[in-house]
């Protein structure tokens, strides 16, 4: 007897939801293994030289980003496991080069590694979007990054504490570890169906955008894509900090010499987050969830400001203020990657993909957190990371609180004048 419809698309979630979770955690295997090492003491023209490193992969990204905006709007589906290959295999020859070449000639393959892996979170998008279950399936590979960022410099970690690699080898040989997994995770993330009737009914048909597309969709609603762009910057930049400079962070606090903690902290987030976005699929209709996601991101930033404030007044102990800032961060970061963009498509019947909003909001995300990084080296600002970031971020959910509401009220607007019309 066949399987019932519902059935049918049940399995088919959750099959897509597992593989795309393990194929991104894979492929983040390749990407932050070297945060891990601190390069104490190194210096390259009298600048940090992790932060160097950091800079360059970073501007990778950020270009890839930008770049990304036209690839991924007018992205096919033939051809997405040679392209995801061939940009990951990229990225693991520049950790070869990187440890060969001497410093500081090899603070250059950082720009090469950072390029090819921007691009491939709107390659792994385009499998899952424009599905009913897709607020589901993207929260479970948006939150990939959050316990892969923990797990792969674990991973690092552990190498290093282990078989004693070198900090310079530490990112090749922790890509080695994910390489097989990924060949296998690959192939089956091409198994996943196309959206069917009733997909393509309730979220709208996805399709290749042209410049002309994109340019009409920016216009139509620019003031909201403006609040949305500036919160993701704020987001981006101290989750890049929090993610960049952790192990730098937990040895102001005192913890030297515990790589799992960057797993420990990062799990339960995962989790977390997973439960709440994911929960957005009992939402079909789409200007709820959209409104929805703007309460989640306002409670985000309520949660990483009160901890945060906590901590300064000692209330709150490192582990678990870590915990929780970095909870209120990515409940602001993740909707965006996940189910925002997808409902707002959703909510005015547009034709085109959410890769190109993502694509959007990223290069300008990155431009931010390049800034940040670069203004602390070009102006020889001294920081205590943990200082400079917990203060940060109540000014950031200060404002972003604000940002959100405009935004809400913005698009609530703009669906009773559409539905007016």
């Amino acid at each position: 007897m066949p399987d019932s419809p519902s059935r049918k698309n049940i399995q088919t979630s959750l099959y897509a939801a597992v593989v795309v979770f393990l194929a991104y955690t894979m492929i983040f295997g390749f990407r932050k293994s070297f945060t891990v090492a601190t390069f104490d003491g190194l210096q390259v023209w009298g600048y940090s030289y992790k932060t160097l490193l950091v800079i360059s992969q970073v501007l990778g990204y950020m270009l890839a980003k930008f770049y990304g905006v036209k690839y991924v709007a007018e992205l096919k589906r033939h051809g997405r496991r040679q392209t995801i290959l061939l940009l990951t295999g990229i990225a693991w020859l520049s950790w070869l080069c990187f440890a060969l070449v001497p410093v500081p000639y090899n603070i250059i393959f950082l720009f090469v590694n950072g390029f090819p892996l921007g691009m491939l979170w709107g390659v792994v998008f385009s499998y899952i979007e424009g599905r009913r279950s897709t607020d589901f399936i993207g929260a479970t590979l948006a939150v990939s990054f959050i316990f892969a960022s923990g797990f792969v410099r674990s991973a690092g970690g552990w190498l290093m504490l282990r078989f004693g690699v070198t900090e310079f080898w530490v990112p090749f040989f922790t890509g080695l570890l994910f390489a097989g997994p990924l060949l296998l995770f690959v192939f089956l993330m091409e198994k996943i169906p196309a959206p069917d009737a009733a997909d393509i009914a309730e979220r709208h048909e996805r399709s290749p955008m042209s410049k002309a597309q994109r340019q009409a969709f920016i216009r139509a609603f620019l003031p909201g894509l403006t609040a949305c762009i500036l919160i993701y910057t704020f987001a981006t930049i101290f989750r890049d900090i929090r993610d960049n400079f952790g192990a730098e962070m937990w040895k102001e606090m005192g913890f030297v010499g515990q790589p799992a903690i960057f797993t420990q902290t990062e799990t339960p987030i995962t989790l977390i987050i997973l439960v709440l976005i994911g929960s957005m699929v009992l939402i079909s209709n789409s200007y709820k969830a959209l409104i929805t996601a703007h309460v989640f991101i306002a409670i985000g930033f309520v949660i990483a400001s009160t901890s945060t404030v906590l901590f300064a007044k000692g209330s709150l102990p490192p582990f678990w203020w870590m915990t929780a800032v970095g909870l209120g961060l990515y409940m602001v970061y993740i909707p965006f990657n996940a189910v925002f963009f997808e409902r707002l498509i959703a909510t005015f019947k547009y034709a085109g993909n959410v890769g190109f909003l993502i694509y959007l909001a990223d290069s300008f995300g990155y431009v931010g957190s390049v800034g940040v990084t670069l203004s602390k080296e070009i102006f020889k600002i001294k920081l205590n990371w943990v200082a400079f970031f917990s203060n940060s971020v109540i000014w950031l959910s200060a404002l972003g609180l604000l940002l959100t509401a405009f935004s809400a009220i913005y698009f609530a607007r703009k669906y009773r004048q559409s539905n007016a019309a």
